[in-house]
């Protein structure tokens, strides 16, 4: 492929600015994908492989930092582990799987523009009902379309109060990867599955960029203008993907 490195380039920027805010960037995979023209079946388990590395790190980042809670993490883990599985096991149509990306996409912009500073308000406590609730919901679409659900968490903790940004980041973090691997799971019991060319160079890239992203995240670094640019891109991506 002569656009390789290009592509490399782009993933290992992907990685860095989403494990900057505790992600794993799957959704920004996804786009990449989705603009190459590469197939669903595809796209899922690539992915998810990508955000397994990639998140892994940024937790690890976070966590050394001091700003993982277990607490925080467990009311929505232990409902979106299975689910994320289950999901992982069904089969969508292309056309419907598109629709749902693009909303996720959409829902990943705004968490890279809005940064949710909050410096006065104190946190809430989660209610056990509202975690699992939430975890499952997440779980599932994380497990149908191949994201570890992290863009759908982030904002909803951080809209309701429940924590701080750099707390969010880190649970965002390892629910990202549990969810991954458990949709990956549920993918490999529906059939097997289909990888896509020069992962393991894409699986590289997005650690490298991941390893970086997780330490100057975990920093407090900021990088508006990159984080403008990727925003754009992924735009065009979920522009894409609900008209075709």
């Amino acid at each position: 492929m002569e656009s390789l490195p290009i592509l490399l380039f782009l993933l290992a920027i992907i990685a860095f600015l989403y494990s900057s805010v505790g992600h794993g960037g799957a959704s920004g995979y996804l786009a990449v994908m989705a603009l190459v023209g590469v197939a669903p079946a595809m796209m899922k388990p690539s992915a998810l492989i990508m955000n397994l590395a990639v998140s892994l790190f940024s937790f690890i980042g976070f966590q050394r930092a001091g700003f993982f809670k277990l607490k925080l993490f467990l009311p929505f883990a232990l409902a979106s582990v299975p689910m994320a599985f289950l999901g992982g096991t069904m089969t969508l149509s292309d056309s419907i799987y598109k629709k749902i990306l693009a909303v996720c996409i959409i829902l990943s912009i705004i968490r890279l523009l809005y940064q949710f500073n909050r410096k006065s308000e104190s946190n809430r406590p989660i209610p056990v009902w509202a975690g699992l609730v939430s975890g499952g919901i997440i779980g599932l679409i994380s497990g149908m379309i191949g994201i570890g659900g992290g863009i759908i968490l982030s904002p909803l903790m951080l809209l309701m109060r429940w924590s701080n940004l750099k707390e969010t980041a880190a649970v965002s973090a390892l629910f990202i990867f549990v969810n991954s691997l458990s949709g990956l799971y549920g993918q490999m019991q529906k059939g097997g599955i289909h990888l896509t060319e020069n992962l393991q160079w894409a699986v590289l890239a997005t650690i490298i960029g991941g390893l970086f992203g997780s330490y100057f995240g975990s920093q407090k670094f900021n990088i508006p203008t990159l984080r403008y640019l990727l925003a754009a891109g992924l735009m065009i991506a979920s522009v894409k993907l609900i008209f075709t």
